[in-house]
């Protein structure tokens, strides 16, 4: 009875200015969301996508990448409100931000582009999941045969298991409620990145020298036009283990204010790219000398990685862990898209509107709607079948990171902030942000056309639900 009268004498106590219940986001708990999202399987192809560019290029490559991802990051955050930063209007999902500045087309490119690629990457969530829990299978078998057993096995039953994993969390309603899984995946995840990194750092004292070449893997080794389009693809590759672009301004929708949620989310933003890009640059590059020109796809489980095997299999569960969290924050903006739209037009509508309360002991009530249950599990049973049919981590991962890396993570962010800041046209800073916007535009070309041609290559020699590993 208290309580009740407090909340209508003080709402801003329970509410924030939309209406909706108070937010208690910090630049802490952004920084996890984004480090889940982010610090993922992605890292573990870096090594292979150093090999490709060489010692100077591969670095150089992802400290680009780096800067450009922190910099339209921040013009991105400036868009949470239309208008003024502290008492603008809110835009809750990245498609209504580009609905508010740019309108027309834009949205439904962006929405296309946006959601095509948060589906890709639940694609490429479950394919990298079943590798490291095969990864954990074959090294212990490889160890319990002396090495005699190729351990060859089929990754199928492992992608089913991390989608029925998938289908009981995606009943979680929103990432308000997704807090503490983000943090335990962000933890986790520094696990295997640490392991990746202590096993390279191992390797190179074992070998006694640091291997690689400042050009990466020579003509000869691969035909010129590989070479090429290897190169391309190491592009789509690194800009996949940066890409979380399309879920930022979700994220920011979780921060409380005052202070103005922009500058939280810059700080979350400087936070989380200044660690990823040190892990990343430590594990590629320590990968990179660890294994040279023949660097695997997947750090972890490539040839040399066999010993200790009870380590790796710490590292691989952990990727496993990681990817569960990763997989829900990516995919609440599409789960939610998808179900706003149908209550808009199925408002009176029993089967997509009405909440049930399950009661657990222990626990706050569990709010069940039936809709959501039916889609989230529909979603989830299809991103594991397509990965089943195309099981390739790296080339996918490389397709992702390419087609979403401009559109995405420069262009929108670009035009938004054009227009929120009213940029002069023609202006020096106008022509310098169109710039960057033309240049990344031709390096996600590129990028995407290297990887859909190693998916191309892969396809030739593969049958679906029947090729081992």
């Amino acid at each position: 009875m208290l309580e009740d009268g407090v909340r209508r004498t003080n709402p801003v106590a329970f509410f924030d200015d939309d209406g909706r219940r108070k937010r208690t986001g910090t630049v802490w708990t952004a920084s996890a969301h984004i480090i889940t999202a982010v610090i993922g399987s992605g890292v573990l192809s870096l090594a292979w996508a150093i090999a490709q560019l060489g010692w100077v290029a591969g670095p150089a490559v992802m400290v680009l990448f780096s800067g450009v991802t922190y910099y339209t990051s921040i013009l991105l955050a400036a868009c949470y409100r239309t208008g003024d930063q502290l008492t603008g209007r809110r835009n809750y999902t990245y498609t209504q931000a580009v609905r508010s500045y740019l309108g027309g087309m834009n949205v439904k490119f962006c929405a296309l582009v946006q959601y095509a690629n948060l589906f890709g990457v639940a694609i490429g969530y479950t394919i990298a999941a079943s590798i490291s829990m095969m990864a954990v299978k074959r090294s212990n078998c490889y160890h319990n045969s002396g090495g005699k057993d190729p351990c060859k096995m089929n990754s199928n039953v492992y992608m089913i298991s991390f989608g029925i994993v998938q289908i009981v969390l995606s009943q979680i309603p929103d990432f308000k409620e997704l807090w503490w899984l983000s943090i335990v995946a962000a933890v986790i995840s520094f696990t295997y990145s640490i392991t990746g990194l202590g096993l390279g750092i191992a390797k190179v004292i074992a070998n006694g020298t640091v291997k690689g070449s400042l050009t990466g893997v020579s003509i000869g080794t691969v035909s010129q036009s590989q070479k090429i389009w290897r190169s391309f693809q190491a592009f789509g590759n690194i800009a996949f283990a940066y890409s979380y672009s399309m879920i930022l301004i979700e994220i920011q929708d979780t921060i409380k204010s005052p202070p103005e949620e922009s500058k939280t989310m810059s700080k979350a933003t400087l936070v989380s790219v200044s660690v990823m890009t040190i892990f990343y640059l430590l594990c590629g590059c320590f990968g990179y000398a660890a294994f040279g020109d023949s660097s695997p796809a997947n750090l972890l489980t490539g040839f040399g990685f066999y010993n200790p095997y009870w380590l790796l299999d710490i590292a691989n569960a952990a990727i496993v862990v990681h990817l569960v969290g990763a997989y829900q924050v990516d995919c609440q903006p599409l789960f939610k898209f998808i179900e706003n739209n149908a209550a808009q037009k199925f408002p009176e509508s029993d089967f997509v509107t009405k909440e049930f309360e399950v009661h657990i002991p222990g626990c706050r009530p569990f709010k069940f709607n039936l809709f959501r249950l039916v889609w989230r599990t529909s979603f989830v049973i299809c991103c594991t079948v397509i990965a089943m049919v195309v099981p390739f981590f790296n080339d996918i991962a490389g397709l992702i990171g390419a087609i979403g890396f401009w559109p995405l993570t420069v262009y929108f962010p670009v035009e938004m902030y054009i227009v929120q800041t009213n940029i002069p046209k023609w202006s020096t800073k106008w022509i310098c942000l169109q710039m960057l916007s033309g240049l990344c535009c031709l390096l996600t070309i590129v990028a995407a056309i290297g990887s859909f041609t190693a998916v191309l290559e892969d396809i030739k020699v593969y049958k679906p639900f029947k090729t081992n590993y």
